[in-house]
């Protein structure tokens, strides 16, 4: 088991290098799959959700239709950004939140 974070980290920069620092746990390589899509599926709806924020002030081109039926469809395309960035490598929250699944796991037992 890892020790934990001091919190005498001095910024909050500090904080993620160490957490990205930190070796994941020996376990059984079907809980470290499972973590790790878990993880996957975190980034992903975090970044989906940063993608839907950084469109929310586009307007529709009405030259290819607009309406109700695009803005369904751009939300599809989003989860579909998303999901593509998190399998890509993503933005590093992957790799914290699986070291903290298994770091979990490992402490329950």
């Amino acid at each position: 088991m890892t020790t934990p974070i001091s919190s005498a980290a001095t910024s909050p920069l500090t904080y993620l290098d160490t957490l990205r620092s930190r070796q994941i746990p020996a376990v059984d390589p079907r809980d470290l799959a499972k973590s790790k899509e878990a993880a996957q599926d975190f980034e992903a709806f975090f970044v989906t959700h940063a993608f839907e924020d950084m469109f929310a002030g586009i307007s529709d081109d009405p030259m290819f239709g607009g309406g109700e039926a695009e803005n369904m469809f751009r939300s599809f395309l989003l989860q579909e950004y998303g999901k593509t960035v998190a399998k890509a490598g993503g933005v590093g929250i992957s790799d914290m939140v699986q070291r903290q699944l298994l770091e979990l796991q490992e402490a329950s037992k």
